[in-house]
């Protein structure tokens, strides 16, 4: 029953995450100032939330720095996310996020010191093509398929990471550390390139808006939940659904933007070859366990 509900609560949380691809699209200041209001305001918010419950925020010292230290990995995932919708469009950075199966059948077993599996990699060949497709193709929006491969790296970095230290932590301790952890490096680059010295704050009312959304509904609270499946989920179980992030961004894309986000067949061929996958590898899951 567990499983069950954490998957449930995956399919919600990745649902959100795809609505994110459109809220960078649609926020007008730049990717850095971007991922810093968000892990701003989701580290209000989760620090809110702490001090309405009474939780104790306290953690060995081994932990601490582990969490703040997975949020720059978390920063600069976001970071290369955002830079590359700026740069190509919603559609083509959330397929290039599904890279994110690929690398996690690596660098899970890696950090693990698990044995490489066969099929693990057939998948991760058949993303590979997808994504060789789309690059042939939309060659015109080559960086931010570049900044979107980056992000997907990243961000299975920091998952497969986060598989190991949900063992032992709780998920909301884990999300607040690592969101100050993002805070503090992303405002320590800024200060550096002095953007946050002359940070007005004058953002237009749609823009609060939706960096409100982004920062409450999109980060803390989606953040915490995709966090805490990953008790009783495999680091790639939960790339794998996390790969349907496109399905749904590319809907709502569409719903949101129209014809801006039509690409050439090759573009739809990759993402096909990418999101069949995702459905491809459960299927032969369960066949090879009923036999």
């Amino acid at each position: 029953m567990s499983t069950k509900r954490n998957l449930l609560i995956l399919h919600a949380t990745v649902f959100i995450w795809g609505f994110t691809g459109i809220l960078g699209a649609v926020i007008s200041v730049n990717a850095v100032q971007l991922v810093w209001y968000r892990v701003l305001i989701a580290s209000l918010t989760l620090f809110i939330y702490f001090l309405c419950s009474k939780t104790s925020l306290k953690v060995s010292r081994k932990q601490f720095l582990q969490f703040f230290f997975t949020g720059s990995i978390v920063a600069l995932h976001w970071i290369l996310f955002f830079y590359a919708i700026k740069v190509s469009t919603v559609s083509v950075t959330l397929v290039c996020l599904s890279s994110f199966t690929l690398f996690t059948a690596i660098l899970e077993p890696l950090i693990k010191k698990k044995p490489i599996l066969v099929p693990d990699v057939i998948i991760g060949l058949i993303i590979i093509l997808g994504i060789y497709l789309i690059f042939k193709f939309e060659s015109g929006y080559t960086l931010g398929i570049i900044m979107g491969l980056s992000s997907a790296l990243a961000s299975s970095l920091f998952s497969t990471i986060n598989s190991t230290l949900v063992q032992k932590s709780d998920p909301k301790i884990i999300g607040f550390y690592e969101m100050a952890g993002a805070l503090f490096w992303i405002t320590l680059y800024r200060l550096f390139d002095h953007s946050l010295l002359s940070e007005q704050f004058d953002l237009s009312f749609s823009d609060w808006s939706y960096l409100l959304l982004l920062g409450t509904i999109c980060t803390a609270l989606a953040y915490v939940a995709g966090v805490s499946v990953m008790r009783t989920l495999s680091a790639f179980r939960v790339a794998l659904i996390t790969n349907l992030e496109p399905v749904y961004g590319i809907i709502l894309a569409f719903l949101f933007f129209g014809t801006k986000e039509t690409m050439s067949v090759g573009f739809y061929a990759g993402a096909l070859l990418i999101i069949g996958a995702v459905f491809l590898y459960p299927v032969y899951q369960k066949r090879k366990s009923l036999n």
